[in-house]
């Protein structure tokens, strides 16, 4: 039996078992199985591997998908190691521990793919970029690459940071792209949202929450709201989960 597993901290909110588990029916893979590991603690993570021989293949979420680099014996030069975030792991049978970042691939691709539907250039756009985790390292990488300027948004400024308290009219209005990549209104917690001004979103806005569960948070309902385009993270979901496997089987 081939184990995978998503590590992370809390993973009530997770589709990733499920979408596995549907793909290994669906596509007649045998001898495969994919498992859920709250970990609270990432420092767990080396006795999680020794406990489970059968394990090859990891994914990485929230809080863990940079604190968990220091375990690991490679980082992927084009991936992972640019970004300084890791959402993807390869055990080999040697027990290495290769890094990898399938969130840049499953980002980038929606987003051109519903920038396409919409007839809409990327290198027309400007971005806000809400929270400074490891999956909003992986969206300024693609972002850069798409040509599409950006700035970041966090509780607290600094000196690349704007605060949300910044954000006023003129640069919202000058902003239409925002993308959230904080967990802020994931199951759970539903009613909460990033605290932007949104009255001065308009039908000009895109909003994009990396987040699935639930489909429509309360960050889109108030673009839609607004009249703005919103966009859920189920598909980056389903491509970086893609992407992961792909590696998983090299």
């Amino acid at each position: 039996m081939r184990l995978f597993a998503l590590i992370g901290y809390p993973l009530k909110h997770s589709f990733s078992k499920k979408y596995f588990t549907e793909k290994f029916e669906r596509e007649h893979i045998e001898g495969c199985s994919y498992e859920l590991f709250e970990l609270p603690d990432y420092q767990q993570l080396p006795a999680l591997i020794k406990a489970h021989p059968d394990l090859v293949g990891l994914n990485v979420t929230i809080p863990h998908k940079q604190n968990v680099i220091p375990f690991l014996d490679e980082l992927d030069a084009a991936s992972a190691a640019r970004i300084g975030a890791v959402n993807t792991i390869k055990i080999s049978p040697e027990g290495r521990l290769k890094g990898y970042n399938t969130d840049y691939y499953g980002f980038k691709k929606s987003l051109e793919s519903w920038l396409k539907s919409l007839h809409i250039s990327p290198n027309a756009l400007k971005a806000l970029v809400l929270g400074n985790g490891g999956a909003a390292k992986a969206v300024l990488a693609a972002l850069e690459d798409m040509g599409v300027g950006y700035q970041v948004v966090s509780r607290q400024a600094s000196a690349t940071t704007l605060s949300y308290e910044d954000l006023t009219e003129e640069f919202v209005q000058a902003h239409r792209l925002i993308v959230n990549t904080s967990p802020v209104g994931t199951y759970p917690q539903v009613e909460d949202c990033p605290a932007i001004p949104y009255h001065h979103l308009t039908p000009n806005h895109l909003l994009y929450d990396l987040v699935y569960n639930p489909a429509e948070t309360r960050f889109l309902k108030k673009g839609t709201e607004q009249g703005a385009q919103t966009h859920n993270g189920l598909a980056m979901l389903h491509l970086q989960a893609e992407k992961a496997w792909e590696i998983w089987n090299e």
